[in-house]
């Protein structure tokens, strides 16, 4: 590639990644010239200020024509400026939170912290715009590697150490079935480029291709569903999510959750939409696997739901509710709807708020505390009354409670359930029962902190980075609760979410 070539692209549409770098880079290079006693906390803050650059640069490409460089290797649409935004989002939120964490046993390497963090963030931003299986996989495993060593960066922590190795044996072993399955596509097209092979699999008609194609959705689905921790493939969610930081977890069950559901939508929705399966009934191979792909997300829901019942310890119990949200946007992405995409898309958006405000404030309780245990949470009320109100609303949009933004979430996937011929009726019973189940373990903690006696009468003071992030994610979770239209006309502006299979 000559330089003319180089200077052609459009080198615009990668700015928010270009910054992300290069943040990335600087806090690396400051980290290894600070001195050890030397506060890391100014790492944290220009890592902040690269995001919310980075969210500026993001927005103002909204309205922008679909645009491909680099032979169609990342490309800018509506789908990708979306879904930047919820990840730049929560993961300048996260910073926040990371600011004031501090566990009881010290993370000797705090600096590295702040660029892996914005390493596992560049990866999850390049998934989004990807068009190519190469940097689709290129910026999966960004994250993931990132990810696994924030998991354990707490190297004197047992708890972290554990859920740092069944992170990378989880996470190696999904990554290897996945690539199975790109392989056989690899084979069937002689592509990597999503849009090449989206035409090759339409004109593919020979049942034995047909059926080698079969084994290469179900082995990606299968590689994935470790990714977003969805059942039978979610055992390592609750281990990581009590062994990890804080920060980490609520990383983890937003912005890596997000990047997941980004890779299903880019790869099976442009991949698979129109292969053939040699079925007159159901000529489409995605909608003839229609009924297992339902079966995973109800089990899903309903063994992240139950078994999140018999949790004590807070962060499991959040990983199964992670789990069975999990199930929830499978519901979406299974029926398949008109408004699959919006669906989804405020769906994250929703989740982003209401978990990232419960990781708030159990962070603070839990650093105060030294516990996860549920009952730390017994008398946060008189405690602090605001902080228990703040809770409160967010565990009512987690359970799905009108006027908050998780009702509306669920009420979208809901409706969109019946949204297709035939309605997928069982599937949204067993959402509904499920959603029920949850009132049980999300009105416990309700219980804990209004009608049970504090063990401990001292008074919370929220620091004033977790207090801002607590604030905004309050006025988006009830916000986008009583106003859903400004989200969905913010998602209009954007055209049309299926432009990415253009």
């Amino acid at each position: 590639m000559d330089l003319d070539t180089l200077l052609s692209y459009e080198w615009g549409v990668m700015a928010p990644e270009f910054i992300i770098l290069g943040v990335a880079t600087l806090l690396s290079l400051l980290d290894l010239f600070m001195g050890k006693e030397k506060d890391r906390k100014l790492l944290a803050w220009i890592g902040i200020v690269g995001i919310v650059a980075a969210i500026g640069f993001t927005v103002a490409l909204i309205g922008n024509d679909v645009t491909s460089i680099l032979f169609d290797t990342f490309r800018l649409d509506s789908f990708s400026i979306a879904f930047k935004l919820i990840l730049l989002v929560g993961a300048g939120l996260v910073l926040l939170l990371a600011m004031s964490y501090e566990p009881t046993d010290e993370i000797q390497y705090r600096g590295e912290f702040y660029y892996l963090f914005l390493t596992a963030l560049l990866g999850a931003m390049m998934m989004t715009s990807s068009s190519d299986l190469i940097t689709l996989f290129v910026g999966l495993e960004l994250l993931s590697i990132s990810s696994y060593v924030l998991a354990g960066i707490r190297k004197r922590n047992k708890l972290s150490n554990e859920s740092a190795m069944k992170y990378v044996i989880n996470g190696t072993i999904s990554t290897a079935i996945f690539l199975f399955g790109v392989s056989y596509v690899y084979g069937l097209t002689g592509t990597t480029n999503l849009r090449e092979i989206f035409a090759a699999f339409t004109n593919i008609n020979d049942g034995q291709l047909i059926y080698l194609m079969a084994i290469a959705l179900f082995m990606i689905v299968v590689g994935l569903s470790f990714k977003i921790a969805a059942a039978p493939f979610h055992m390592w969610a609750p281990d990581v999510y009590q062994g990890a930081p804080t920060p980490v977890t609520a990383f983890l069950s937003v912005v890596s959750k997000t990047a997941g559901f980004v890779i299903i939508l880019r790869i099976i929705v442009t991949m698979f939409i129109q292969a053939p399966s040699g079925d007159e009934e159901a000529p489409y191979l995605l909608f003839h696997l229609q009924d297992y792909l339902a079966f995973l997300a109800g089990a899903t829901m309903i063994i992240g739901n139950t078994i999140a019942l018999r949790q004590r310890n807070i962060k499991r119990l959040m990983a199964y509710s992670s789990i069975a949200h999990a199930g929830y946007l499978l519901v979406a992405f299974v029926t398949y709807s008109y408004f699959m995409m919006d669906a989804i898309w405020f769906y994250l958006v929703a989740y982003l708020f209401m978990n990232l405000g419960f990781f708030a404030i159990l962070q603070v309780i839990t650093q105060k505390s030294g516990s996860e245990d549920i009952s730390q949470f017994a008398g946060l009320y008189k405690r602090s009354p605001v902080t228990a109100v703040a809770l409160g609303v967010f565990i009512l949009s987690l359970a799905g409670i009108p006027g908050t933004a998780g009702f509306i979430g669920k009420l979208k996937i809901f409706i969109g359930a019946f949204m297709t011929s035939p309605s997928h009726y069982v599937l949204a019973s067993v959402m509904i029962a499920t959603t029920v189940v949850s009132y049980f373990y999300y009105f416990g903690i309700l219980t804990q902190m209004f009608f049970r006696p504090a063990a401990d009468d001292s008074k919370i003071k929220l620091p004033v980075n977790v207090l801002v992030v607590i604030v905004i994610a309050v006025l988006g979770t009830i916000g986008f609760g009583i106003f859903p239209g400004v989200a969905f006309e913010f998602i209009q502006q954007f055209g049309n979410f299926g432009d990415f299979l253009k």
